[in-house]
């Protein structure tokens, strides 16, 4: 998810070269002995600090000179929320990433800290014990931590405006600049990238698919989408866990100011709502009968995800042969762009979003470099290409 990083930091230069400083901040011990742990067995990152309290990292923040907090919500003395903004305004262009154990309170809290700048969140294991669950938990926040870390340091770029808190239309900050640094590998420019034609058939279906920044990238982009979700099934899968989509949906609802719900297994799907993949399932469609319904699988990950975009997207072959427009929003890895070959296979359209007004350009960014996209737009430049698709314009 993304925070502004902004300006210059009040704590001086960051360093040219060198692993990402990573700061720990959180009550529990054995929490903050695990992810020490993890990032000391990282050659690109490091613990630059390890501590109990926000109010100790508020305190120290100058002294620490971190590149990336990991900041526990619930905590003495200053718990995470109250602790984000005054980081902030110690250091601009921190990148934060919320730790919250999967209550809704937590992932209410969550959401209002993505409002406040916070870079992403990432949920915590009830119990460590739980092998499946750390492992999830270390894999999801050390690739947080490096393409966050990475995106902070490659150069400036636009960054995504943070999540606006529920309302019918989020606003919109100004796009800041961020610190330069020791340039990373540089992903290809999307406008540089070959683009193939949009399918001739009118799309009957819209599927999104997103990851880190996706919140606030489905928010901006569903409140310019009313005529096309009265006229077509919208169907959306955001890497997210459970109790966090709930939460999801019920902001989309009123961003959009239409139906919007987490999908339920064998309900109808038609035109004038959105589905959103529930947290811990994939969500697929399939006929019955005469009507096409929701499937919810609680199968294995895919691409690491669960709920994944690829099934989704494979899946909508079937119903909607080639008439499906897809697009692919900011996010980690590759997820969605092999459904999005089948789809382009079948005679569909591919979207991606840029790289500059991405979080993290790794999902849209297979998907251009696969060569399987019609259009790589700006956010904001990416809902009224759709609604000109829904309207019969091919150009």
């Amino acid at each position: 998810m993304g925070t502004a990083f902004a300006g210059s930091s009040t704590t001086g230069s960051s360093r040219d070269a060198g692993p990402l400083r990573v700061m720990i901040v959180d009550d529990s011990v054995v929490i903050r002995g695990l992810i020490s742990r993890w990032i000391g067995a990282e050659h690109d990152m490091e613990v630059a600090a390890s501590l109990r309290t926000g109010l100790e990292a508020v305190n120290q923040i100058e002294r620490i000179n971190p590149d990336v907090a990991v900041l526990d919500i619930e905590m003495p003395e200053l718990d995470g929320l109250s602790a984000l903004p005054q980081l902030l305004a110690k250091k601009r262009n921190l990148v934060i990433i919320m730790a919250s154990t999967l209550t809704r309170r937590n992932a209410e809290i969550s959401f209002k800290a993505l409002s406040l700048g916070a870079a992403d969140y990432i949920p915590k294991p009830e119990s460590t014990r739980e092998a499946s669950a750390a492992d999830t938990f270390h894999h999801d926040l050390i690739q947080k931590i490096r393409h966050l870390g990475a995106r902070l340091r490659r150069k400036p770029a636009v960054a995504s405006p943070p999540l606006a808190p529920a309302s019918p239309a989020p606003a919109v900050r100004a796009p800041a600049v961020a610190r330069s640094a020791a340039p990373a590998p540089a992903a290809p420019s999307s406008g540089a990238l070959a683009t193939r034609p949009f399918s001739t058939q009118t799309p009957k279906v819209l599927l999104i698919g997103s990851s880190t920044g996706g919140p606030q990238a489905l928010m901006a982009l569903v409140t310019e989408l009313g005529p096309v979700i009265d006229r077509v099934p919208v169907l959306i899968t955001q890497h997210m866990p459970p109790t966090f989509t709930t939460i999801l949906a019920e902001h989309l609802a009123r961003s959009s100011r239409k139906p919007a719900a987490e999908a339920i297994d064998g309900e109808p799907v038609k035109p004038g709502r959105i589905y959103l993949a529930p947290g811990g399932k994939h969500m697929r469609v399939v006929r019955s009968g005469a009507d096409t319904v929701i499937a919810l699988d609680d199968g294995p990950a895919v691409n690491f995800c669960k709920p994944a975009v690829d099934p989704l997207f494979t899946s909508a072959i079937d119903i909607w042969h080639g008439g499906i427009l897809s697009v692919i929003l900011t996010g980690m890895g590759s997820d969605g762009m092999r459904g999005g070959k089948d789809i382009v296979a079948a005679g569909g359209s591919v979207i991606a979003q840029d790289e500059a007004s991405s979080v993290v350009w790794g999902m849209p960014g297979a998907a251009a470099n696969a060569g399987i996209c019609a259009a790589i737009l700006p956010l904001n430049q990416i809902g009224a290409k759709v609604n000109r698709l829904f309207a019969g314009d091919r150009s």
